[in-house]
């Protein structure tokens, strides 16, 4: 049960400058072998410093739209749905955690000119040149000239909406995604409208920043001040347009079901079946009236909203708090699940009859983990994030083969220094960001993720995640 940020202090910009100046130059001594360097068992000695290899890249930017967002969400869009061609335009929504309730707000924005470079699974040799690290872009081929003549920098654009309190967590409407649903710290779920933000961003001057500085007064659709305590549990029907569930931190889940485009009814008696704070929710993919639950008792619930109040399924799932859960939308048999203890276990819901659905079990991260999502393009990869603050991204269908590291090893002359022990599945680690938060898939450009971390927003396209999930369309 990790979920608050802290000390939340407003971003500031940075001098890309810098970093360069306070860095020592390359030439200052011997070169020495680059490693792999894990958080919990690697120490740095003194003198060493990280640094990040943006050739594992094909598309790495950071921002922020001002204080830290401790929940965002994609918003889907008319751009294409498998969109593979450099730059890439993002619409996304976002809450955030001021110092000061009365500071807060919802942040709809737009990122355009999402640059990047599809690079080879086997990098070449590096010429140790020095790297902008402020910069946070993986482009770094000057002589690369960009169509139409255009700008290689991204441009970020926001549109802000006060909003009471704190955002726990926000969701946009897969169906119609300028609805969005936010729990706020005060205890309120409340439903918004942002089609007219969407469309000023739409029609904006692709130079400019479009409102960031202006923060606007918009009345929710929706204020529902039913729960009996705050919650972080909230999520919107694949199947239903505008069906949607909220969990609070007192055990109880409310039901949502659409009145209208505007209007809900929200059933008063909430579903109870947990013994403390229901902590995520999930539809099922593909059942209207199916939704999972998990929460601080360390179980995950199964629900039939035509069944009664009482949960049709419950199981122990974890030793400690069940954090997040992840309904897979290409395998609706799979369900995720990460806890507290920084352990995640996937499960075959085909199999909960038999006993144990387990499939899978992994104990890599030491600290809670704090999102975990599916991917929407593969049926085997998810990524999940930690309080150790690392980003993993895992392939289940692979398992280890010796003669092909051996091979892999001998293509790059021995350049990968990676430690044994790491389990076969873990395809990537992006680290870097400090109490992460949040991740999520783009539903519309395979391989892309969007983080959010106390220090603010990441966009990144693993090299080897990309070219996997593209296939023939890359």
């Amino acid at each position: 049960m990790v979920r608050s940020l802290k000390n939340p202090k407003k971003a500031k910009r940075k001098n890309k400058g810098s970093k360069k100046d306070e860095g020592s130059s390359s030439n200052s001594g011997p070169t020495v072998p680059a490693k792999v360097w894990q958080p919990g068992v690697d120490a740095l000695e003194e003198g060493e410093e990280l640094q990040c290899d943006l050739s594992a890249y094909n598309s790495y930017h950071g921002f922020h739209i001002g204080w830290p967002c401790l929940s965002f969400d994609i918003l889907r869009d008319s751009l294409g749905l498998v969109r593979t061609e450099f730059p890439h335009t993002v619409y996304s929504v976002a809450g955030t955690q001021a110092e000061k309730s009365s500071w807060n707000y919802i942040g709809i924005f737009k990122i355009l000119n999402v640059s990047g470079k599809r690079r080879d699974l086997v990098p070449a040799k590096s010429n140790n040149e020095d790297t902008d690290m402020e910069s946070d872009s993986s482009d770094s081929d000057e002589d690369e000239e960009e169509e139409g003549g255009g700008t290689k920098t991204p441009v970020l654009q926001v549109r802000k909406v006060s909003h009471e309190g704190g955002v726990n967590r926000i969701r946009a409407m897969a169906q119609h995604p300028h609805i969005c649903a936010s729990w706020a710290d005060t205890g309120l779920v409340q439903v918004w409208d942002f089609s007219s933000h969407l469309r000023a961003l739409e029609e904006a001057d692709t130079a400019t920043n479009n409102g960031g500085s202006n923060i606007f007064n918009q009345a929710p659709l929706v204020k529902f001040a039913g729960h009996k305590d705050e919650g972080y549990a909230i999520d919107w029907s694949p199947v239903v347009p505008g069906r949607l569930v909220s969990g609070d931190c007192k055990n109880s889940i409310h039901l949502w079901e659409p009145a209208s485009e505007s209007t809900w009814n929200i059933d008063s008696t909430p579903f109870v079946g947990h013994t403390a704070s229901v902590e995520d929710l999930q539809w099922s993919p593909t059942e209207p009236y199916v939704f999972a639950s998990c929460s601080v008792d360390g179980t995950i619930a199964i629900w039939d909203t035509r069944a009664g109040k009482s949960p049709a399924v419950s199981i122990k799932a974890h030793k400690a708090d069940v954090n997040v859960i992840t309904w897979n939308s290409l395998a609706s048999c799979m369900l995720a699940s990460g806890s507290d203890d920084g352990t995640f276990s996937i499960r075959d819901l085909r199999l909960l009859k038999e006993g144990d659905a387990v499939v899978a079990h992994f104990e890599y991260h030491k600290h809670p983990i704090t999102s975990i999502e599916w991917s929407p393009h593969e049926a085997s990869t998810l990524a999940v994030s930690s309080a150790d603050n690392q980003l993993t991204i895992w392939d289940l269908s692979l398992e280890r083969d010796e003669e092909e590291e051996a091979e892999f090893r001998a293509k790059t002359k021995e350049q990968v220094n990676a430690p044994n022990d790491l389990p076969p599945q873990l395809l990537f680690v992006h680290q870097g960001q400090k109490d992460l938060k949040e991740v999520h898939w783009h539903p519309q450009i395979p391989g892309m993720l969007i983080s959010t971390a106390a220090d603010g927003f990441n966009i990144l396209m693993p090299s080897n995640i990309e070219s996997s999930l593209s296939g023939d369309n890359a």
